[in-house]
């Protein structure tokens, strides 16, 4: 910018404009001209969003003091199949930065993929090494410390021992347990089988954490992707069915939101269908089943506001409906899929009469407040495999059926029993001790 200053006592300075200087180089006449063309350009880009009709994945940065880019905003309600991804504390250069890595980004979002359409199952890929230790050793490093999970497993001759030596190394294998309030068991599970088993856990999860219609909820990169890149699949009979088929580790809670979304004083308690559909298809594969139980939450969590005391809100209920109105029926898709034989009417008639009848069948999603205790501790235990190969007569007996789901449930509430019991002798339950 030039200046000048005048000689003697009154000194003036001279700045000579921006635009000015541009004249010398550039007519104005050319630059109005090509403003324009730029900006008839910019709106007819505009006006052709609407017309992609392709996967987009935005990325958005900025510094901590400033609001996130207002243009990516824009673009997400602009574009049809957009995902936004914010990462507020980080720069302009964001692909350049140490830390970023972008694969991990495209596998949370979902957007990896092999085909033309997203399959969980075939399109999944293992977390990496990398991956591995900024979740676990950085962003949940704190959370692991404050629940300082305890992990136990059972031989096959009964014997309870440290660890998941008692687990197969091999699958196909079932996990079936309980579903602690908040599921707050789920990340320390997945961390301890990672570190002793080196395999992923692929659970079924809830259609929330997958479904398109709330993506607004997921812009930051968080607990929605965190499930997608450690293996979580929409719970239903044919995921499960393609994980068996290719003996993986699965991960399943009968009891579903019910139990994760408890209400007071239903700590530990079951909330199982009646159906039995997931114990024919693990004889179908002969699958090891291995029930667990997990408990801990009532040293970590306390319910102030519970689902009961949220409907009798006008507005929190009107909320809370409108949310799950767009949901499936979890319990009710899994029985039509796993009955593909018998018509839709059909179905629904006995599902009116079985799974579908009182609590069991409340799978409502909302958001309990809760008060934080001083923590305890999170402790596990793997019951005794139950070996399903062979027990054809499961398939066609529904009696048969329903023994052996009794007996997983009772191996269930057997395991929390006994863990209740015996963390009352461990002097590292309080974090005070540790």
């Amino acid at each position: 910018m030039a200046r000048s200053i005048a000689p003697g006592n009154d000194r003036k300075l001279h700045v000579a404009s921006p635009v000015s200087e541009l004249e010398d180089i550039i007519q104005m006449g050319v630059l109005m001209w090509r403003l324009d063309l730029l900006k008839s350009g910019a709106d007819y880009a505009k006006s052709q969003l609407h017309m992609v009709q392709g996967e987009v994945l935005l990325l958005a940065s900025g510094s901590g003091n400033l609001p996130p880019s207002r243009e990516a905003d824009r673009l997400f309600k602009s574009l049809k199949n957009c995902k936004v991804r914010y990462f507020r504390n980080r720069g302009d250069r964001l692909l350049m930065e140490d830390g970023f890595n972008l694969l991990t980004v495209i596998k949370g979002v979902k957007m990896y993929r092999r085909g033309r359409q997203w399959d969980c199952v075939n399109d999944f890929l293992s977390p990496t090494l990398s991956e591995f230790n900024r979740t676990f050793g950085e962003d949940f490093k704190l959370f692991h410390q404050l629940l300082s999970p305890a992990m136990l497993s059972t031989m096959k001759n009964g014997k309870i021992v440290h660890g998941l030596a008692g687990v197969p190394d091999k699958g196909p294998v079932l996990f079936v347990g309980y579903h602690q309030l908040l599921a707050i068991e789920w990340a320390a599970l997945i961390e301890g089988f990672l570190r002793e088993k080196k395999t992923v856990i692929r659970t079924g999860a809830h259609h929330v954490f997958f479904a398109g219609n709330y993506e607004t909820l997921r812009q930051e990169l968080s607990l929605f992707d965190f499930v997608s890149i450690y293996g979580a699949v929409p719970v239903g009979p044919i995921n499960m069915y393609k994980l068996f088929e290719r003996n993986k580790f699965v991960l399943l809670y009968p009891g579903g939101v019910r139990e994760a979304l408890h209400r007071k004083g239903e700590a530990y308690k079951l909330f199982w269908p009646d159906q039995t559909e997931f114990v024919r298809m693990a004889a179908r594969f002969g699958v090891t089943v291995i029930p667990f139980g997990c408990v801990g939450e009532d040293d970590f969590l306390e319910i102030v506001v519970d689902y009961n005391d949220q409907k009798n809100i006008p507005y929190i209920r009107d909320e809370i409906k409108s949310f799950n109105r767009d949901f499936i029926r979890l319990r009710l898709d899994f029985y039509y899929s796993a009955h593909f034989s018998f018509d839709k009417q059909t179905i629904k008639h006995l599902l009116r009469k079985d799974t579908m009848k009182g609590e069991d069948g409340n799978q409502v999603l909302h958001l309990p407040v809760v008060l934080p205790k001083l923590p305890g501790r999170l402790y596990f235990l793997f019951g005794k495999p139950i070996e399903m190969k062979g027990m054809d007569n499961v398939l066609t007996d529904r009696k048969k059926a329903n023994q052996v789901d009794f007996q997983i449930e009772s191996e269930v509430q057997n395991a929390m029993s006994y863990l209740k019991r015996k963390r009352n002798e461990d002097p590292y339950r309080s974090i005070v001790r540790r």
